[in-house]
């Protein structure tokens, strides 16, 4: 396996790995145990689930590019924008098959790049919410999981990993 390859996957892998975390946060019970007070800290699933959609994203950009290195940003936008057309238009017709139908508060006409827009500093802007931002911030956690999945799904389409054993063992 070639060493781009290797770092897609480890970078697909991550994403998965965070989204996951993410979504164990509803096991709040777990927390409370520990004294933690997951609602005093409002800014964290944003922030982790942008840095898991930034991870999904350079996975893609590393397999489409056939490079070990990934951008240096945390613009989901940008990322987006860095893709090959051909992958761009694949997760953009799947978010309007898969996500979009599921979720009315996106407008009919909306694409992938919409949801990327809106959340493109959401990495930054959740890490600084005590720095006063014009115009505010917002996350819809919804469509964002659901699109963040989405993405995961389809980058997880482009590879398969077989474990290849001898034909025959050593005597």
């Amino acid at each position: 396996m070639c060493a781009s390859m290797r770092t897609a996957i480890r970078l697909g892998e991550s994403s998965t790995a965070i989204l996951q975390r993410v979504k164990n946060f509803d096991d709040e019970h777990i927390f409370e145990k520990e004294g933690w007070n997951l609602r005093a800290h409002i800014g964290i699933e944003p922030m982790l689930l942008a840095l898991s959609m930034e991870l999904a994203l350079k996975a893609w950009y590393v397999f489409d590019h056939d490079t070990s290195k990934a951008i240096r940003s945390h613009n989901l936008s940008k990322l987006f924008e860095a893709l090959k057309p051909e992958s761009k238009e694949k997760l953009n017709s799947e978010f309007k098959r898969s996500v979009a139908p599921f979720h009315p508060d996106i407008a009919i006409n909306y694409g992938i790049e919409t949801i990327l827009f809106q959340h493109a500093n959401a990495f930054v802007d959740w890490r600084y919410l005590h720095e006063p931002l014009k115009g505010g911030i917002s996350f819809n956690s919804t469509v964002f999981v659901a699109t963040l999945e989405m993405v995961l799904c389809e980058f997880n389409k482009l590879y398969r990993i077989e474990k290849i054993q001898p034909a025959c063992s050593p005597m």
